[in-house]
């Protein structure tokens, strides 16, 4: 039997708003990772906005730019655009909210 993954855009990320400025574009969310998941499930993503991320609950450990990184409730990450990374939720599930931002 296979179980159906989550896709990531519109199972489980939530954007909560989306705008454009003059030279700007943001989207602005909220995820919940599940403890011991793996995002993505095989290799790493990349996306063209910088990522900033601030973890509400639980904790990520993973891999961004080749350097691994751990991070837990309270505290803020940043992704440059165009870096490869991927994450694993911690021991608990892990929310967090997101801005991408993209420069035009």
């Amino acid at each position: 039997m296979k179980i159906e993954q989550p896709k990531i855009t519109e199972d489980i990320v939530q954007v909560l708003f989306q705008n454009q400025f003059q030279d700007a574009e943001v989207k602005f969310g909220y995820v919940t990772i599940p403890a011991g998941e793996r995002l993505p499930l095989d290799g790493t993503t990349v996306h063209e906005e910088h990522e900033y991320s601030f973890i509400i609950k639980g904790s990520l450990s993973g891999e961004s730019g080749g350097n691994p990184y751990k991070i837990q409730a309270g505290e803020a990450s940043y992704i440059p655009a165009g870096e490869y990374h991927w994450c694993v939720g911690g021991d608990n599930d892990c929310e967090l909210v997101y801005a991408l931002v993209k420069s035009k």
